[in-house]
């Protein structure tokens, strides 16, 4: 890992990638969500950590290095969120700015599930929170979809399209209203930046669901201010300021001069633009069956599982498992029950076929595969795939 941080580091340096540079890099990242994985990771997870962060901050990128999901990232490595909300996040440091390096803009695309779908309201609202509450760095993930190709994608069941509902979709398109209305955030907390990063805010009360979180100039006077409603379904008229706003449910007013509200989370000015396919190329379908391919050639023995990757280096879906189970005469429907089939490793997916039946399917939503053989004989076949 060492050598292959300092080869990156070393190759953008000679490009002149780095800020100081005059290149686009304003920061680097080391390791990525790791922090959770600790608890399972055993004695070297914690030490495996530290080394990590001092190993990348001796390759002198010249910018701050983060840690995603890293409670414990030490100095000067800034631990940072990655969520749908994260405006409860705070660094483990006090110098620390607060920073979202991932702001999930949808979720992935998964075979046989819905396609996953976040408002751009909610998006914008999560986001303002985030801001309002002292947040400094918002990263989007994914701003722009992707597609993966062949066997790319990576993950069970996750789908070759990418797309993850971003602001701009996985065919570069964009995907309105979510681009446009995160624009105008964008623009909305421009205004007030110089003011939003020079202290924290101060919060009043508006009502039971209602707050205004206000950033001071020097001399003490309100330079900025959000007015949020966290009602889920209630809209309201608040008083801030000798003025009144409306504020309607689970959104924030964004104020740059304390005075007007320039943009509301919750109110989405730009028009909904749903893309059309069209045809290019007419083609039909066609279905046909596939034999299994005799698996002789290739057979071993072996007690117990192997780890799939290495033994079909990713050239296939499947692996087959072959055990053949005698049983006695005596023993068949014993008591009027047939045997119970019990698998407690089933891994991302499993199909299981007794003498050529099939007896379903279990995946790694439901790891514990139990059915009852009711065609079981004296000798009999057991594949698993």
């Amino acid at each position: 890992m060492q050598r292959f941080v300092e080869k990156i580091v070393s190759m953008m340096k000679s490009e002149r990638l780095f800020e100081w540079q005059g290149g686009p890099i304003i920061m680097s990242q080391v390791e990525n969500e790791f922090g959770p994985m600790e608890s399972v990771g055993g004695s070297g997870a914690k030490p495996y950590a530290n080394w990590a962060a001092k190993m990348a901050v001796a390759t002198n990128t010249g910018v701050p290095w983060v840690m995603c999901k890293q409670e414990d990232a030490p100095d000067p490595v800034i631990n940072t969120c990655n969520g749908f909300y994260c405006d409860y996040f705070t660094p483990n440091k006090k110098n620390k700015p607060a920073m979202w390096t991932e702001a999930w803009t949808g979720w992935f695309t998964s075979f046989g599930g819905a396609v996953p779908h976040r408002p751009v309201e909610d998006m914008a609202f999560a986001v303002a929170r985030f801001i309002q509450k002292g947040g400094s760095f918002v990263n989007y993930y994914m701003y722009h979809g992707g597609t993966n190709f062949g066997r790319t994608a990576g993950g069970p069941f996750i789908a070759t399209s990418y797309d993850y509902d971003a602001p701009i979709d996985e065919f570069g398109l964009l995907r309105q209203p979510k681009w446009g209305h995160l624009r105008d955030l964008h623009k909305a907390i421009k205004q007030a930046e110089p003011i939003l990063v020079s202290g924290d805010p101060t919060i009043q009360s508006l009502g039971n669901y209602e707050k205004a979180y206000v950033f001071k100039s020097k001399n003490g006077a309100c330079a900025a201010a959000f007015l949020s409603n966290y009602h889920m379904n209630a809209a309201v008229k608040v008083r801030f300021n000798g003025r009144h706003y409306d504020l309607p449910a689970w959104s924030i007013s964004i104020l740059p001069d304390c005075k007007t509200a320039v943009f509301n989370t919750a109110t989405v000015k730009e028009p909904t633009l749903l893309p059309k396919m069209h045809p290019v190329v007419r083609f039909a379908w066609q279905s046909y069956s596939e034999d299994t391919n005799s698996l002789d050639g290739n057979a071993f023995t072996k007690n117990g599982l192997v780890e799939q990757l290495s033994m079909t280096w990713d050239k296939s879906d499947y692996l087959w498992y072959t055990t053949y189970v005698s049983i006695g005469a005596n023993e068949l429907s014993k008591n009027g029950q047939w045997p119970q089939l019990t698998i407690y490793s089933a891994g991302h997916s499993m199909q299981v076929f007794v003498n050529g039946k099939s007896y379903g399917t279990s995946t790694f939503l439901e790891p514990h595969y139990t059915a009852v053989a009711d065609r079981i004989k004296i000798q009999n076949v057991i594949f698993l795939r």
